[in-house]
């Protein structure tokens, strides 16, 4: 029995080679969280948002959350950095994540990206853009829709403006 085993094990060794350097290790997912405010402005009783544009699209002011901040102070540091608001109420209730993978541009490693959404009034018009976007415009809903490429982010100001014409008369 023993033998048989063991001529068993020489062929399967035989039709199985064992590689003679070790596999490459797996590289792990890398994980960003990014935190950002959808901006709006309340003119003759209907929402105004403000969106920015990035090279390929149009969103909201968003980035990577450093260490000891929070969510809203992330939101608050970024619309300030970004577009030079700091006039912000947060809305309470409101937080939305979005969640996405990618491929870093410089070392091809994957990443996982959670970003949070933040609802935030403003009563001040006045932007200043930096350096990271082209453009800024202050728009109504619908032609917030239209600018839009990016159907998360179209679902996402579709969930904060639902919110804001829920609750309209708080605010």
């Amino acid at each position: 029995m023993a033998r048989e085993k063991k001529e068993k094990q020489q062929k399967l060794q035989e039709i199985k080679p064992r590689p003679t350097e070790p596999r490459p290790r797996k590289r792990r997912t890398k994980y960003q969280l990014s935190c950002g405010a959808i901006i709006f402005h309340i003119y003759k009783k209907e929402p105004q948002y403000l969106l920015v544009k990035y090279p390929t699209y149009w969103g909201f002011v968003k980035g990577l959350v450093e260490p000891g901040e929070d969510e809203e102070k992330t939101a608050f540091r970024e619309a300030s950095e970004e577009v030079g608001i700091t006039d912000l109420y947060f809305i309470p209730g409101f937080r939305v994540t979005q969640q996405w993978f990618f491929r870093h541009y410089k070392t091809k490693q994957l990443v996982r990206k959670e970003a949070v959404y933040l609802l935030a009034r403003t009563k001040s018009w006045k932007v200043k853009i930096s350096y990271e976007h082209e453009n800024y415009k202050w728009v109504k809903y619908d032609e917030a829709l239209k600018l839009m490429r990016v159907k998360a982010t179209r679902n996402l100001l579709s969930q904060a403006h639902n919110f804001i014409m829920k609750y309209i008369g708080k605010l």
